[in-house]
């Protein structure tokens, strides 16, 4: 009853949200021909910047998985003339903030700077971008705390599970490789395996850039060519992209814990694709809309066979699944597993009613503008739209798309998808009565 109650607060809240995110976005080229979209935002003396370079560690080279996520790891771990600690000490005298991080698709940058020191911090971000020492003491020290990680990912369930989904998925191709390596991979890579990455990923023929706050076109065009402008022209090539093996296979992993950890999921949508807002509409109301979906309805509310079952679309650059999960006693997995197939063929033969399509446009369309909460989030989603190709008009047509999604749409979208046969699942624990099939 609390959770039906907590749906019906959400969806009232999402009725009282404004229908459009109007943002005004500026397309801005320096100089040196580098493009960024801004939104200006003058009430807080701020600057947000998030960048993106497409590869991710899908460019580690062969044999040496990890190497691009270790050398994002260490880009604050001293640049220039900066060891790691005045490198540290610099940032934090100037109030400024940096992350990076890196994914099967990208190495992603993050920056939050303070209008009045907006020069020195950007200088101070060029150099860990452009310059990074990748000192060996420091990579050896890097190198060890994520080996550390490593070796308890080894007996998580929940990393086993994505790690062997992803191993299945896609043989033979990046993807089907763990983006922070492997303790056999990360325990050979030196200084000289970290700059080579670092020339593979950083490089302008793959950056996108969002930036947000207290700054105008005039001034950020001088500023990206003093961020990237010393980057490499061009990297390492990307990946081809791969269509999943998914072959409808069911692997058991034995551990001993209470609980079997369930990943599951087959063949996606990518972002491109015209179909993908009515897939993105299918999904939440499947199994991507909390406690409003099916599967927690049937597998959680009804049978309270799990604490929590959700799917996603996942449309990588490489190759795009439809996935999902969720943990449930061993004692039950096998039930759960039968509801959720049986769920999956339902939509696919009968799509939604028209209840639950408006339910999920409602909710869809007015929970949207929460995404554009602070100037963080906001440079977050104005990457987002660079990256999955869409045009700078996308943040104020997009709720028009979800509204124009019929059942018809969903009905041949769900068709198109969803694909029982070819549903694959990992189960990590000791699940009774589940037999494996791989």
């Amino acid at each position: 009853m609390l959770h039906a109650l907590a749906a019906a607060f959400l969806l009232a809240l999402a009725a009282t949200l404004p229908a459009r995110a109007a943002i005004d976005i500026v397309p801005v080229t320096s100089p040196g021909g580098i493009t960024a979209w801004l939104y200006e935002d003058h009430t807080i003396p701020m600057v947000s910047l998030e960048a993106s370079f497409r590869g991710g560690s899908a460019l580690d080279p062969e044999g040496q998985a990890g190497a691009v996520n270790l050398m994002t790891a260490l880009l604050e771990e001293g640049s220039g003339d900066l060891d790691a600690t005045a490198f540290a000490q610099a940032r934090d005298d100037l109030a400024a903030g940096f992350s990076f991080d890196a994914g099967r698709d990208e190495v992603a940058v993050s920056a939050r700077m303070l209008s009045e020191n907006l020069d020195a911090s950007v200088d101070l971000l060029r150099a860990a971008l452009v310059e990074p020492r990748f000192d060996a003491e420091a990579v050896a020290r890097v190198r060890g705390q994520v080996a550390s990680i490593l070796r308890s990912d080894e007996t998580d369930p929940d990393a086993i599970a994505s790690r062997a989904f992803y191993a299945e998925a896609f043989p033979g191709h990046p993807y089907a490789l763990p983006p922070d390596g492997t303790l056999a991979t990360v325990a050979d890579l030196d200084a000289e395996a970290v700059r080579a990455a670092h020339r593979a990923a950083l490089a302008k023929d793959r950056l996108m850039i969002a930036v947000v706050g207290d700054i105008d076109a005039e001034r950020l065009g001088p500023l990206l060519d003093r961020l990237f402008g010393d980057l490499p022209e061009t990297g390492a090539p990307l990946p081809e992209v791969a269509e999943p093996a998914t072959a409808g296979t069911l692997s058991v992993i034995d551990l001993g814990i209470p609980q079997s950890v369930v990943v599951f999921g087959h063949a996606g949508i990518p972002r491109d694709d015209p179909d993908f807002i009515p897939a993105f509409v299918m999904d939440h109301i499947l199994g991507g809309g909390g406690f409003g979906s099916r599967l927690t309805e049937e597998v959680r509310e009804k049978r309270g066979l799990t604490y929590g079952i959700y799917t996603y679309l996942a449309p990588g650059d490489f190759g795009a699944l439809y996935m999902g999960r969720f943990s449930s006693a061993n004692g039950r997995v096998a039930e759960a597993l039968g509801i959720l197939r049986e769920e999956w063929a339902l939509m696919a033969e009968e799509g939604v009613t028209e209840a639950e399509l408006e339910d999920a446009k409602r909710y869809l369309t007015g929970a949207y503008p929460l995404r554009f909460d602070g100037n963080e989030r906001i440079a977050g989603q104005l990457l987002g739209l660079q990256t999955a190709g869409l045009d700078i008009d996308y943040v104020n047509e997009r709720n028009d798309l979800v509204e124009a999604v019929t059942r018809e749409d969903i009905a041949r979208v769900a068709r198109r998808i969803l694909d029982p046969e070819h549903l694959t699942f990992v189960v990590v624990g000791r699940p009774e009565g589940v037999q494996a099939t791989n």
